[in-house]
């Protein structure tokens, strides 16, 4: 039942039904379900620092929602838990083998492996909202609303808060179990629950995720600035990407992973058993020039239901031309970048331009 039901919850014993809810959510596929509360000044101060850093980009909705993301009463009236669960979406050595041979090879597409197979998203909030369902079998309506970066949701530091895991120093989230192979979700709630224990912080004194960011991103322990991250660069922003950034992104045409391949901690990942998180289309691996000739139609059939349709077409062609800018000179690759010289879009134009001039000064240097 949503928020704006005005059913009255029955007394009950809020600490079984704490337990009764952890095992559901395991039964549902989440590999941790943890609860939190709803107080989150110190990461509202963090939040408004690092928009007045401008280091958000363009993504103005971070800020358009007032204290709504660090009040959750604010957005869902009567909250006053959260629901934190994380479902793993990566697999096993094999998988991180393959995802670095791919970054190896100046002829494939790197694509973030959260991406590959169904968006998370609507998988998350789909077993969330049968969740909220086994709940309310059990104890009667109740308020309540699934979320999975889906609305103004402070997740990460919700996950933090709950114990899901700590937030490490590439500001995702980590557990010693599993690493940071997963994605999250949260079901807001009316529902007095008692709250778990946050996890101590491990990274220590480890800077490989720092050492390993290809344009520099994390500024300082805990510190993104999106305007040097592939992800944002790649996905979330609709502009040119910045001259001097092109070279640094190498064959990353939607998003990037290097902070968790390299992290220590994920040589404890487990393999995941979700059927949706599969790659598709066999794009783990997929060669520069047969994205690139990729139609509209064809990039909108291929990509249905997955998170890469969020750069749109022609961002996602962008990025494929930066790619082809920095792969290694060829004739398929010099003809697939001519081929589309007089792309439609002057975004794609504009940065078919620039691979040109890479590969025309790679074939004729030394």
């Amino acid at each position: 039942m949503d928020a704006d039901s005005n059913a009255i919850t029955p007394d009950i014993d809020f600490a079984a039904l704490a337990e009764r809810i952890k095992a559901w959510g395991g039964e549902l596929g989440f590999s941790k379900v943890a609860i939190a509360g709803i107080e989150l000044a110190e990461d509202e101060a963090h939040l408004n620092q690092y928009l007045r850093q401008g280091r958000h980009g363009t993504m103005a909705y971070l800020a358009s929602h007032g204290t709504k993301r660090s009040h959750p009463a604010e957005l869902i009236p009567g909250t006053v838990r959260v629901i934190s669960v994380r479902m793993e979406y990566f697999s096993d050595d094999i998988s991180r083998r393959h995802a670095w041979h791919v970054l190896g090879d100046g002829e494939r597409a790197y694509i973030a492996r959260f991406a590959l197979g169904r968006d998370y998203h609507r998988v998350v909030r789909k077993r969330l909202l049968k969740l909220a369902k086994r709940i309310e079998a059990e104890i009667g309506p109740f308020h309540y609303r699934p979320f999975s970066d889906s609305a103004p949701v402070l997740e990460k530091a919700l996950a933090r808060n709950a114990g899901i895991g700590w937030r490490g120093k590439h500001t995702l989230i980590l557990d010693r179990d599993v690493g940071s192979w997963f994605v999250l979700g949260e079901l807001y709630t009316d529902l007095a629950l008692p709250v778990d224990a946050p996890v101590a912080d491990l990274c220590g004194t480890c800077t490989k995720c720092i050492d390993v960011r290809p344009t520099h991103a994390i500024v300082a322990p805990y510190q993104l600035d999106a305007r040097r991250c592939i992800a944002y660069l790649t996905v979330e922003s609709r502009d040119a990407i910045p001259v001097e950034l092109r070279p640094l992104i190498g064959n990353r045409v939607f998003g990037c992973d290097d902070c968790q391949l390299v992290c220590p901690w994920n040589k404890f990942a487990r393999p995941t058993h979700e059927e949706a998180f599969a790659p598709r289309h066999g794009l783990d691996g997929a060669r520069l020039t047969e994205l690139f000739a990729w139609t509209e139609s064809e990039f909108l059939a291929k990509t249905e239901g997955m998170p890469i349709r969020r750069a749109g077409y022609a961002g996602f062609m962008r990025n494929v031309a930066v790619a082809l800018g920095n792969a290694p000179w060829s004739a398929a690759i010099l003809a697939a970048l001519e081929a589309r010289a007089d792309d439609p879009s002057p975004l794609v134009r504009e940065h078919v331009a620039w691979a040109l001039e890479q590969q025309h000064e790679r074939a004729s240097g030394p």
